[in-house]
This record gives C-alpha cells, sequence and structure tokens, in this order.
C-alpha cells in the first residue's frame, strides 16, 4: 500500500470511529449511563495487516479476531506497539486453546468447562490470568455456539458450569457476551439484550463473590440499543474498517 493510501485509509477509519464513539455516548447518555464505560472493540477478523496498521495509526487500540492462526501473524506483527488489547470473539475449538490462552487480553467466548480447563493449563504454562467473558446463546439459535440461557433449567446447567470455572487460579471471569439472531430492524435485537442483561444480574446474585461487569453485546448494526441496554463493549467491524474480505482461516 502506498504511502498516500495509508494515510487516505487512516482517515477514512479515523474519521467512522469517531463517528461510532460519538453515537455510543449519546446512546449512554440517553439512559444515564457512563459513556466511558463503553468499550469500542473493532473487528479486524479477515481484514490484512496492512488496514489493522491504518487503524492502529487512526488511534484504534482494542481489536476483535475470530480466528486464532490468522489473529497472531497480526498479534506477532504489531507486538512492539504497547497498549494494543486482542479480543477473541469467535468460536474457538479445543485444540486452539493455546493460542488464545498465550496471546489474547480477553476471551468474549468461553462456551464450554472442557475449553475452559484447556484455556486453564495453557495460561497457567504462561503465568498468564486470562479474562474471560461466558458466551450466552439467548436467541435460541441451533447455528450458534455459547451456552442456552431461555429457561430456568438452562441457568441451573449454566450456574453449575460457573462454579467449576470460578475455581480456575488462571482464568477469571469478568461477565458474559452474546451474539443474538440477525435482524433487518436493530430494535428487534433489543429484548435479547434485555436478556442477557437479566442473565447477568441472576449470576451476580448467585455468585456475588465474582465481578459480571462486563457486557459483550452489539455490533454495526445494532450498537446503539445495546449500549442503552447496558453494554460494556460493542464489536464493531464494517461500520469502521469497511467490508470484509473472504476468510482464509476456519
Amino acid at each position: 500500500m502506498s504511502k498516500h493510501n495509508l494515510n487516505s485509509l487512516v482517515e477514512t477509519i479515523r474519521s467512522r470511529y469517531l463517528s461510532i464513539r460519538a453515537q455510543i455516548e449519546a446512546a449512554a447518555q440517553r439512559v444515564g449511563r457512563d459513556p466511558q464505560a463503553v468499550r469500542l472493540v473493532v473487528v479486524s477478523k479477515t481484514h490484512p495487516v496492512e488496514t489493522v496498521q491504518a487503524a492502529i495509526e487512526a488511534g484504534i487500540r482494542d481489536f476483535g479476531e475470530n480466528y486464532a492462526e490468522e489473529a497472531l501473524q497480526k498479534i506477532q506483527a504489531f507486538h512492539a506497539i504497547e497498549g494494543l488489547r486482542w479480543h477473541m470473539i469467535g468460536h474457538v475449538q479445543s485444540r486452539k486453546a493455546d493460542l488464545v490462552a498465550g496471546h489474547f487480553d480477553w476471551m468474549h467466548s468461553l462456551d464450554s468447562l472442557k475449553l475452559a480447563n484447556r484455556l486453564e493449563r495453557f495460561a497457567a504454562q504462561n503465568g498468564r490470568t486470562l479474562p474471560v467473558l461466558l458466551e450466552c446463546n439467548v436467541g435460541g439459535e441451533t447455528s450458534k455456539f455459547g451456552y442456552a440461557a431461555s429457561t430456568p433449567q438452562d441457568l441451573e446447567i449454566l450456574s453449575r458450569e460457573v462454579e467449576q470455572i470460578a475455581l480456575l487460579p488462571h482464568l477469571q471471569i469478568r461477565g458474559l457476551m452474546t451474539m443474538p439472531p440477525l435482524y433487518n430492524d436493530p430494535e428487534q435485537t433489543r429484548p435479547f439484550f434485555a436478556k442477557l442483561r437479566q442473565v447477568r444480574d441472576f449470576l451476580a446474585e448467585k455468585f456475588p463473590m465474582l465481578d459480571w461487569r462486563e457486557l459483550s453485546m452489539g455490533t454495526s448494526a445494532d450498537f446503539v440499543a445495546a449500549v442503552e441496554e447496558g453494554a460494556t463493549f460493542v464489536r464493531i467491524g464494517t461500520a469502521i474498517l469497511g467490508a470484509r474480505p473472504p476468510k482464509s482461516y476456519s
């Protein structure tokens, strides 16, 4: 990428980022929340290193990735830059837990005790403590991962998993994440964001010794509703970096 094209991309990304940030602040203020309590994670999955470089030059420091091997290339490319935070937001196969535990700063998509045990093992080997969010499938979609959280029975099963995960010394439960069903009208996703908040409140009452402050929810299409319903992380990709190239990792 030429210097001219890079500079142009930096300015485009910065402008989009500031626009999204302003919308987040307005949404937070409408419901009496502190805008600084909402962190904007820019989803860089499938975007090339050059685009991430432009985003960094635009001032972005939090990046969300779905594929551990692809992300590792970017993490290594920018390891010398202080203050970058890498968030795993996609489903993680147990065999790739070592990459997540060794290189990511946040894990948003913990969806099983089996994966938790694997992450614990590799985090311990690396001498790290990994903040994790439990992914909840509040929409009940069979095509999506995450803990079921719709019925009292679901919540009982989830509670038993929380009891076990909380015992792992190198994982730190920090809250919940969800990816609701897709709708053309973002207002239709609002009940799912409210549901995640209700699940969080249930768990916070049952496990008051744990830190449940984080709710990771909301994407380019529906982040305003997510912020109004209590999101502390929103995951924005196309609205800031543009259309994603096809993925080459699984």
